[in-house]
């Protein structure tokens, strides 16, 4: 599926994150940076080593934070990671740090003048946050975002499997 938003096209796709041609793939990643097990492990793998010693460098990441890094082997150029919040019943900030890491992953684009970007849905894997009310959190703010200035001309939600991607397909009908 795909939408416009002022000059951005805004595109909902099931597949492969490590396999997609843009500027910036996101990470889901955890706080330490080290990797990990479904997108942040994927991402690692594919990537490889140069991901890692550039994320050692950084050190660490808050939840809601986001820090750059090259894409290694990826066919992006760089990875963008942010650590989305662990799903704690929704009353202890989830959806803010949520919504802080989707702003947060594009202003780091926007700081190098990308074009094009990827996102996996953020902390609906390991983190267990549920899926509907983490994909109304990210559609809405990369909704609003692309309603402003942006250099981005193509941002992507590139999901893993048919019932992420229906989800997501049927919030972005709902938020249009």
């Amino acid at each position: 599926m795909e939408v416009r938003i002022n000059q951005t096209l805004l595109c909902l796709i099931e597949g492969d994150i490590t396999r997609q041609k843009v500027d910036a793939v996101v990470n889901a990643a955890n706080s330490s940076l080290r990797g990990g097990g479904g997108v942040d492990g994927a991402i690692h793998r594919a990537g490889g080593p140069k991901i890692l010693e550039e994320c050692l460098k950084i050190g660490s990441c808050s939840p809601g934070e986001a820090v750059i890094t090259s894409g290694g082997n990826l066919k992006a150029k760089y990875v963008i990671h942010t650590v989305g919040p662990v799903w704690r019943g929704g009353n202890k900030s989830e959806e803010l740090l949520l919504g802080n890491s989707y702003k947060n992953s594009l202003q780091r684009a926007e700081e190098k003048s990308l074009k094009s970007m990827a996102f996996p849905s953020i902390s609906t894997g390991a983190y267990g946050y549920p899926m509907d009310k983490a994909a109304r959190i990210a559609l809405s703010v990369i909704i609003k975002y692309l309603k402003g200035k942006t250099s981005l001309k193509t941002v992507k939600f590139v999901l893993f499997g048919k019932s992420a991607y229906l989800v997501y397909e049927r919030t972005l009908m709902d938020l249009l």
